[in-house]
């Protein structure tokens, strides 16, 4: 299927894929097995410039967006789920400062991010606060030119490797959800620790963390935005980072599928190979059908995205203004459904996929030291982080009943 990129994002797709298959694909069983760090990995992928390719020029990155960010996620992930959050869970940190950061927030940070020097965590679960992002419970309190953190957060991918956090605590516990503010940890700052590391079922190469506050200062300049808009900072940022977990499990569900076309073309039984027989061949074809009809909903999305955020992005950058800002001036519409659909929709295709390519190899597929098992436990995450899908479809319907309501509005008026 012709997608229409551009030559820059060809040239994306052909060099992530290139690093995939010869430096990710020898080492991903050894990263898989041991839950290392693939701290050579995020070498190369520093070296090929892949950290910033959503990134603006204007702070290190490639100029890119939402589309690049989603070819980089899907060509890693097609290979190692688990070693594509290193550059994934790194660009969830930066979108949120990319957005709502102000001109000397965005200089500060954005370009360690753009080179991959620093890598960056979203850190916004805790024990009592999973899809219920307004249970937080961690606070932030401001003395003086400091707020104080105390608290909890757990599950945070890139964990104990990354060096900036974007991290959402209550600052007024008695407005609830409008209670909740955004800012930006530094790996390193006194009264910041790490707890427990978690062991995975899958994505075993990317490391999750629990995160421990206690008395830890930060500077009052790292508030992003402004108090009380932390679950605006989280919204926005999920509309344009969802479809990062759409690739992400795109690409599970291609590589699923690539393996094992390599493996039942030459496997035979009864005198036969395994793709000739008619019950696999319809198993192959939805596979194929439901992977492209994936990709298909993830780059129209991708691409509508980068339109509408693009210009605020430009604006915010030449007036020294924030982008969210500029956004709301611009009148963007948010992306919540059509993300939302794109996570659904790709998480759901690549774990049916990877169940049926385990049962296309049969006996094999259940194997540790082959790759397709691999690929079912990684696929697993996506149907669940960066909020369930059964959340997914509330926000969903939530959209679609206020798109409806608002037509309707509009009708009457008329």
């Amino acid at each position: 299927m012709d997608y229409e990129l551009t030559e820059q994002q060809q040239d994306i797709v052909s060099l992530a894929a290139l690093l995939a298959q010869q430096k990710i694909k020898p080492v991903r069983e050894h990263y898989d097995q041991t839950e290392e760090f693939p701290w050579p990995i995020v070498e190369e992928l520093r070296k090929a410039d892949l950290f910033g390719v959503y990134l603006p020029e204007a702070y290190g990155g490639l100029g890119g967006g939402a589309v690049e960010l989603v070819l980089v996620t899907e060509q890693i992930s097609r290979v190692c789920g688990g070693i594509a959050l290193a550059v994934a869970a790194s660009g969830l940190c930066g979108i949120p400062i990319l957005l709502f950061g102000n001109a000397e927030q965005r200089q500060k940070w954005l370009p360690d991010l753009a080179s991959g020097k620093r890598l960056g965590a979203f850190t916004i679960t805790e024990p009592q606060a999973g899809s219920d992002a307004t249970a937080t419970k961690c606070t932030a309190k401001l003395e003086g030119d400091y707020y104080v953190l105390n608290g909890q957060k757990n599950f945070c991918s890139n964990g104990n490797a990354a060096e900036l956090y974007t991290l959402f605590a209550t600052t007024n516990p008695n407005r609830g959800a409008r209670g909740i503010s955004a800012f930006v940890v530094e790996k390193g700052t006194p009264g910041f620790t790490f707890g427990k590391k978690e062991h995975k079922m899958g994505i075993r190469a990317s490391w999750t963390y629990d995160l421990i506050f206690n008395n830890c200062k930060i500077p009052k300049k790292n508030l992003l935005y402004k108090e009380g808009y932390g679950l605006f900072v989280a919204q926005n940022t999920f509309d344009m980072s969802r479809p990062g977990v759409a690739a992400q499990a795109l690409g599970i569900g291609q590589g699923a599928l690539d393996e094992t076309l390599s493996y039942i073309r030459v496997r035979k039984q009864f005198n036969q190979t395994i793709a000739s027989f008619q019950a696999i061949q319809h198993m192959m074809a939805d596979s194929a059908t439901q992977i492209e009809a994936s990709r298909a909903l993830l780059y129209a999305t991708a691409k509508a995205i980068d339109k509408a955020f693009k210009p605020a992005i430009d604006a915010a950058i030449e007036k020294g203004t924030i982008v969210f800002d500029e956004m709301n001036r611009l009148e963007c519409k948010r992306w919540t459904k059509e993300s939302g659909m794109c996570k659904v929709m790709c998480s759901d295709t690549a774990m049916k996929v990877a169940v049926d390519c385990v049962q296309m190899c049969g006996g094999i597929g259940y194997m540790r030291d082959f790759p397709v098992e691999k690929f079912m436990r990684d696929a697993k995450i996506t149907q669940i982080y960066e909020g369930t899908n059964q959340i997914q479809r509330n926000e969903i319907a939530m959209m679609i009943i206020k798109e409806a309501a608002s037509k309707q509005k509009e009708a009457v008026a008329a």
